[in-house]
C-alpha cells in the first residue's frame, strides 16, 4: 500500500482558518465531552426516576416505567437521533417547529436530549436491578421506622443501590460518551466529525482517526480511574 505517513500534519493550518488540525481535533473533543456530560445529567436523573417507578407497589407506575424503557431501549439510537432532529420540528405547531429549526447550536441540543432520553432507559434498568437486589428487610425496616415511601427510597434504598450499581453506571457513561459520535449525522462537530473533516481536507485518514482513537482512549481511562476512586470511597465497610 503506497501511503505517505505524515504525523506533522497536526501542526499544519486547517482550511477552516481557525487554527491547526490539532486545534480542530481538540475542539471536537470539547464538544464530545460537553455533550456527554450534559446528556448524562438527563440520563441519570430521568433514569433514576424511571427505575424507581419500576419498583414501586403501584401497577400504573410500573407500566409507565416499563413502557418508557421498552420504547427507548429497543429503537436504534441513530433512528432516534433522526426523529428528534428531522421529524420532531415538523410534527410540532408551526411556530414552535420553526423556533427549533432556527435554534443556535440545534445539533448540540438535539444530541443532548436524544442521548439523555436513550441512556436514561438503560440507567433505569440499572437502578431497578440495584433496588431489587437489596434485602427485603431494608424496605420493611424503613416502613417500621415510620418513613414514607419517598423517604424510604431517599434515605435507605437508593443510597445502597447506587453503591451496588456504580460499576455498571460507569460503563453506561462510557457508552454514552462513545455514542456522541452518532451526532455527526445531524451536523454536530464532535471528535469523530472533526476527524472526518481532517481526513477529507488532508487525505491523511490514518493519522486523523489514530489521533481520534487515542483521545477517546485517554478520556475513557480518566473516567475509569475516577470511577474506581469513587467506588472505593463509597464502598460499604466490610463488603470489599
Amino acid at each position: 500500500m503506497n501511503y505517505n505517513w505524515n504525523w506533522s500534519i497536526f501542526f499544519d493550518l486547517s482550511p477552516e482558518g481557525t487554527g491547526t488540525y490539532a486545534d480542530m481535533l481538540l475542539s471536537g473533543l470539547v464538544w464530545t465531552i460537553t455533550t456527554a456530560l450534559c446528556s448524562w445529567v438527563i440520563a441519570f436523573g430521568l433514569g433514576s426516576i424511571i427505575g424507581v417507578m419500576r419498583t414501586l407497589p403501584s401497577r400504573g407506575a410500573q407500566r409507565i416505567g416499563t413502557a418508557y424503557v421498552e420504547l427507548f431501549r429497543n429503537v436504534p439510537l441513530l433512528v432516534q437521533m433522526f426523529l428528534w432532529y428531522f421529524v420532531l420540528p415538523e410534527v410540532l405547531p408551526a411556530g414552535l417547529g420553526s423556533w427549533l429549526k432556527q435554534l443556535p447550536n440545534a445539533p448540540f441540543y438535539t444530541a443532548v436530549v436524544c442521548l439523555g432520553f436513550f441512556t436514561a432507559s438503560r440507567v433505569a434498568e440499572q437502578v431497578r436491578a440495584g433496588i431489587q437486589s437489596l434485602p427485603r428487610g431494608q424496605r420493611m425496616a424503613g416502613t417500621a421506622m415510620g418513613l414514607t415511601v419517598a423517604q424510604t427510597y431517599r434515605h435507605v434504598l437508593l443510597p445502597n443501590a447506587y453503591r451496588i450499581i456504580l460499576p455498571p453506571l460507569t460503563s453506561e457513561f462510557l457508552n454514552n460518551l462513545k455514542n456522541t459520535s452518532v451526532a455527526l449525522t445531524i451536523g454536530l462537530l464532535e471528535l469523530t466529525a472533526r476527524a472526518r473533516s481532517m481526513q477529507e481536507f488532508s487525505f491523511q485518514v490514518f493519522e486523523a482517526f489514530t489521533a481520534a482513537t487515542v483521545l477517546y482512549v485517554l478520556v475513557n481511562l480518566v473516567v475509569i480511574t475516577c470511577a474506581s476512586f469513587l467506588e472505593r470511597s463509597v464502598a460499604v465497610p466490610g463488603q470489599r
